[in-house]
């Protein structure tokens, strides 16, 4: 069985003249056995090894030849075994899918537009990449930011549904955000689906942490506010790990917020370190405002005095 492998996917590019590009790498942020589009995303992949990631390259264009997608874009998706590093092809697309849209999104490539135009006959070559003014689409895009995508569930709408997450895709929206870093664009994201109890929260007791953590066994649509819980309750990385299979450089992601929480919480007063620290790993002026007790204006006003305002 590959449930719990890690989840891949490579987004690509051929043009007549056998030109391939890799546009972008997305990496699930749960493991295998959970449906794509209810997963948590980001982009670029951020576990993988330079030498993985040129496997799953080679793999891809040697996919996308061997199908034969003379023209236009097919996006793949990769199993890959957390224990000894084995890769399956588990999913093929020859044509524009729902992750070239977040693909698109991401890297400000425009999947759509390039196919078009590769189907009449241009080849990447002769095609102006739109961002940059300067080079053509043959060049492979480079991301210097994290993109992290959140699935949006209804279940609320539905209460005799089965909120269990499977191969069989239950999310009926998404949101979007962009960090410098995962841990920014994650809560950004998490922010953004505008539903209640959808972001981090550090207040109040978590819970007892052996129920949390068989909690965090079944994936669901909040699994990732019940793996927080369980960290604030005193679980380990390694029975995080072991309860989700969540990679282990995510979790350890997930105990740094826990982490900037805390600090945010202990501090004497909000100075510019803290502020400018929190604000680097995605904390809103209203987590920030129920982690000190305080009004979200407050601290806003306090932020605003101490020069703490986006780059």
């Amino acid at each position: 069985s590959i449930l719990g492998w890690k989840e891949y996917e490579l987004e690509l590019m051929r043009d007549r003249n056998d030109n391939v590009v890799v546009v972008c790498s997305i990496e699930n942020f749960d493991p295998m056995g959970v449906h794509t589009g209810d997963s948590i995303t980001v982009a670029p992949a951020m576990t993988l090894t330079d030498r993985e990631y040129q496997r799953l390259r080679d793999i891809g264009i040697a996919i996308i030849r061997e199908v034969g997608v003379d023209t236009g874009g097919c996006n793949i998706q990769f199993a890959i075994d957390p224990d000894d590093g084995r890769i399956i092809v588990i999913e093929m697309n020859p044509r524009v899918s729902r992750s070239s849209a977040l693909a698109s999104k991401a890297t400000g490539f425009p999947i759509a537009k390039i196919a078009a135009r590769l189907a009449v006959g241009y080849t990447l070559d002769e095609i102006p990449n739109d961002i940059t003014e300067k080079t053509p689409a043959s060049f492979e895009p480079t991301l210097d930011y994290v993109v992290v995508k959140a699935p949006r569930f209804a279940f609320e709408k539905f209460p005799a549904a089965d909120s269990t997450l499977t191969t069989t895709m239950k999310s009926v929206g998404e949101a979007m955000a962009i960090g410098r870093n995962f841990t920014e664009a994650l809560q950004k994201a998490l922010r953004s689906l505008e539903k209640k109890g959808s972001q981090f929260t550090f207040v109040g007791e978590p819970g007892d942490k052996d129920e949390l953590l068989r909690e965090s066994v079944r994936p669901t649509d909040g699994r990732i506010n019940t793996v927080m819980q369980s960290i604030r309750a005193g679980a380990t990385p390694d029975e995080v790990f072991a309860a989700t299979k969540i990679d282990p450089w995510f979790v350890d992601q997930l105990f740094l917020i826990k982490e900037i929480a805390d600090e945010l919480a202990a501090a004497e007063k909000l100075d510019p370190e803290i502020l400018a620290e929190a604000k680097r790993h995605g904390f809103s002026d209203a987590q920030i405002a129920e982690i000190r007790g305080l009004r979200e204006d407050v601290v806003r006003e306090v932020r605003h005095a101490l020069g703490v305002r986006p780059v």
